[in-house]
């Protein structure tokens, strides 16, 4: 379809290669801050991590962490006392059955605790540059008011966005959150600016 090939052609000009807002220096660090971001801001996540990354640099360190000392380190974040039993179930799995290391594909990921299909696409995205989407609140969000897909959960609106867009996935799906961050917000949308705007027919486009 033209407009739906327009949409991705201008995510991909007005967003060159974008990379997640997320700070991390390794594979390790990666992992804990996508884990962490669910339903969380990721500013809040680059708060807390530095010195969540001192108390525990590695995944073995994290695998025998005391769960209230990591508590203490993530509770400005949504969700700690789950987020913290998970983190440290997700590095005694890898220890115990990836030899300590984190494994790279879709389905050893989702094995692991705390890791559902977002947070382990995101890591592939991110680590790898792999061809795959991942939907979070403005994903979902852009991509229902943009009217690429009508579905009712993540999963569901991620199959439709992978194939309207077929590749270019990595790129598609960062410039999708940012464009959702910054300009199609949840409230007041920044319409006037949009660069979509001509091709948009939201009930909540402001003009």
């Amino acid at each position: 379809m033209k407009r739906n090939l327009q949409i991705k052609e201008l995510f991909l000009k007005n967003f060159d290669k974008p990379v997640t807002e997320l700070k991390f220096k390794n594979l390790y660090e990666l992992i804990v801050c996508v884990m962490l971001s669910a339903q969380c801001t990721d500013k809040r996540v680059n708060l807390i991590t530095p010195n969540l990354f001192k108390a525990y640099p590695d995944i073995k360190s994290l695998a025998n962490a005391n769960l209230s000392s990591l508590k203490s380190y993530i509770q400005s974040c949504s969700f700690f006392n789950n987020k913290a039993q998970n983190l440290i179930k997700m590095a005694k799995a890898i220890c115990e059955n990836f030899n300590g290391e984190i494994p790279l594909n879709e389905k050893d990921l989702k094995s692991l605790a705390g890791v559902g299909q977002k947070t382990a696409h995101v890591v592939l995205i991110e680590w790898c540059g792999a061809n795959f989407m991942a939907v979070d609140t403005h994903v979902f969000r852009v991509s229902h008011r943009l009217n690429l897909s009508k579905a009712k959960t993540p999963e569901a609106t991620e199959e439709d966005l992978t194939r309207i867009f077929k590749d270019n996935l990595n790129y598609l799906h960062q410039a999708m959150v940012l464009f959702g961050r910054y300009t199609c917000k949840a409230k007041k949308p920044l319409c006037k600016e949009c660069f979509l705007s001509h091709l948009c027919t939201s009930k909540d486009k402001e003009i």
